[in-house]
């Protein structure tokens, strides 16, 4: 046993003997500590460094018999182990990584144990059930105590009638935990606890409803969707809803683990967007092989309302946009377009038959020939529904994946619905991209055949948005947050870029806030495996230096790390891939002058910097970008102006090749 290990257990053990009542556990460094009381109840307590970072904070769970976990029983240690584990991450922000943990197990009595596991960067807990009765969860408990005046970036739901009904797309609130709306926010949520923050999070959700929080006056108390009783359909998409609930949250069939709870610990906000513990908690795969997913970038029809120009022919969902759409993949070596919604009749359901104009057989031929995959778009409970003759018939034609959309619910029978999903198109070699969903909760690690995620608020809110949104605070605010769950579909690319004073809302030409370099540096800075160049391709063949800079960005990475940054301000990120480095930095409506220290490049090595940047007139013409390159090494630093919602891409690759 290694002096780690030792310290490990040794503290564990003095830990125990001195009170039954209380239970510690710290993380491998011994910076963070989480403290179990089991009396009256349990309770659970963050600390780091000893310093105070959430005091006792209940948590639990009641079922239909009464019991509620962890009170009135004795509580007892169980096992106790050390956790090092090498991840292997295909598709994820690196390729693979170590989690190095702690992990002590309580038994709570009633078939039930708490699972305890503290990192270097966060802790998190579940509980188990071991006993083969059948279970109904009516409610579990958190409740979890920062304090009054404690700042928090809350996302609450969009929906106030039917609140856990929505696309889990809003923007961050910045609050104090006394004066947030009451409204349930979705995760992550996360909360400045002076020394460090702390972020909410979950991973491992199976057979579950996904969590919710709502601030209480010093706290954010969980909430969780009941389980539906009844469904009903809207017509105009055939989406089904829930119409009627259970008294109960979830239904348990017999031994199962729950969710990780978990509270992600960061003392730099540049750590936040690489905090990989979601990822680290979640199942691993099981779906084996991964060598037919193809990451890549795609060219997409909806965001600019299939609004070409200068062409012979009516742009629209028809035959000859889609081949239109194939040749410019193919001349930008983009490796897949997407038929979004149209190319079936979304109103009858029917995604075994397109519409008349589009010919499919046609494009997957076409596409083919071209070397471009098809990726279909469809609603989740329309494949649900027929799901195994639909990936079979789709996966014989040549389709390569879909793109789901209109989950916009996270109950136990949601949660189960996408798992579904994951496992079957995985069966059948398609690739997923879930839309209108909740956030990750690590089931791309389970089955990486599920290679992004909407949950994010993304590109297409200006087409209809308002500019008190704040895309720019936004767009350097989700990365701290959201991107600790996992990947973001955030629909980037737009060509037409507005300025604070003259951006507008238009659903048919639509225009990003902030500027041409802050969308380029999108494809660096967020997390995402399969990303759309979400303009037309007639605007962007109309400037090729740009559009040829663009798609020659990889959507996957061997490293990532964020070098500068600061939420709701600015962000500064690095990767590498095959020893190319790329940089990406974006910033709010204010403008900022960025100093790049490359000392991170090996030494005695001569790289070729080529440099995307905000022009001159940015401030004025947020079109207006620079495309330069120079000559750098490890000595060298780069010193680049941010305009007002700017930013910049810098690709480094050694200046002999």
């Amino acid at each position: 046993m290694n002096i780690r290990k030792l310290s490990f257990f040794v503290f564990l053990s003095l830990s125990l003997s001195l009170s039954a009542k209380e239970f510690s556990l710290k993380s491998p460094n011994g910076r963070l500590e989480v403290k179990v009381n089991s009396v009256p109840r349990l309770t659970l307590q963050l600390q780091l460094d000893g310093q105070l970072l959430m005091p006792a904070s209940p948590i639990g769970m009641t079922i239909d018999d009464g019991t509620i976990v962890g009170q009135g029983g004795k509580v007892t240690a169980g096992k106790s182990r050390s956790i090092d584990e090498h991840i292997t991450a295909p598709f994820y922000r690196q390729k693979d990584f170590n989690a190095k943990a702690n992990e002590l197990t309580l038994n709570l009595g009633h078939n039930f144990s708490l699972i305890l596991r503290a990192y270097d960067e966060g802790v998190a807990y579940r509980f188990s059930y071991t006993g083969r009765k059948a279970i109904r969860v009516k409610d579990e408990t958190a409740r979890y105590q920062f304090g009054r005046d404690r700042k928090a970036w809350l996302s609450y739901s969009t929906n106030e009638k039917k609140p856990f009904a929505m696309a889990f797309q809003n923007i961050y609130h910045e609050t104090t935990l006394d004066t947030a709306r009451q409204q349930i926010a979705f995760l992550p949520a996360t909360v400045d606890c002076g020394k460090a923050k702390v972020t909410l999070l979950e991973s491992n959700i199976n057979h579950y409803p996904g969590m919710f929080v709502k601030a209480d006056g010093d706290a954010l108390n969980a909430v969780f969707a009941p389980y539906p009783k009844t469904m009903a359909r809207y017509a105009w998409r055939s989406m089904t809803y829930v119409a009627d609930t259970e008294p109960y949250i979830a239904r348990i069939d017999g031994a199962q683990q729950f969710p990780w709870r978990v509270l992600a610990v960061t003392e730099r906000d540049a750590d936040m967007p690489t905090n990989n513990l979601v990822y680290a908690l979640a199942t691993p795969n099981k779906m084996g092989d991964t060598s037919w997913v193809k990451p890549g970038k795609v060219a997409w029809d909806w965001w600019c309302d299939w609004n070409l120009k200068g062409v012979n022919f009516k742009a629209g969902i028809n035959t000859e946009t889609y081949k239109y759409y194939i040749d410019f993949a193919a001349k930008n070596h983009l490796e897949y377009i997407i038929l979004d919604e149209g190319w079936y009749d979304s109103r009858s359901g029917d995604i075994m038959h397109p519409v008349p104009a589009v010919d499919l057989p046609a494009l997957i031929a076409y596409g083919q020939q071209k070397g471009v995959g098809i990726v279909l778009w469809a609603v989740f409970n329309v494949m649900d529904e027929n799901l195994e003759q639909i990936c079979s018939h789709y996966a014989d034609m040549g389709i390569k994946g879909f793109k789901v959309d209109f989950m916009d619910r996270n109950d136990q029978t949601a949660v189960e619905m996408v798992e579904r999903l994951a496992v079957s198109c995985a069966r059948h070699h398609l690739l997923l991209d879930l839309h209108g969903i909740y956030t990750p909760v690590g089931l791309n690690r389970t089955y990486p055949n599920i290679l992004n995620y909407e949950s994010v608020f993304g590109m297409e809110e200006v087409k209809w948005g308002n500019i008190k949104n704040n895309h720019p605070l936004y767009d350097v605010t989700f990365p701290f947050i959201r991107m600790m769950a996992g990947p973001v579909d955030f629909t980037q690319g737009a060509m037409r870029n507005g300025t604070r004073h003259d951006w507008l809302a238009s659903y048919t030409k639509p225009i990003s806030q902030g500027t041409r370099c802050h969308q380029a540096a999108e494809y660096i800075v967020y997390d995402s495996p399969f990303t759309m160049l979400a303009d037309a391709p007639t605007s962007y063949e109309a400037e090729p230096a740009f559009t040829s800079y663009l798609a020659a960005l990889p959507t996957v990475f061997d490293n990532t790390r964020v070098l500068q940054g600061e939420i709701g301000q600015y962000i500064v990120t690095l990767r590498e891939r095959q020893g190319i480095f790329y940089l990406g930095g974006m910033t709010n409506w204010d403008g900022r002058d960025i100093t790049l220290d490359l000392s991170f490049l090996p030494k005695n090595v001569q790289y070729k910097a080529s440099i995307l940047r905000d022009g001159i007139n940015a401030d004025h013409n947020a079109e207006d970008y620079l495309l330069e390159q120079q000559t750098v090494d490890a000595s060298s630093q780069l010193h680049l102006h941010m305009a007002s919602g700017g930013g910049f891409v810098v690709v480094l690759g050694p200046a002999t090749r």
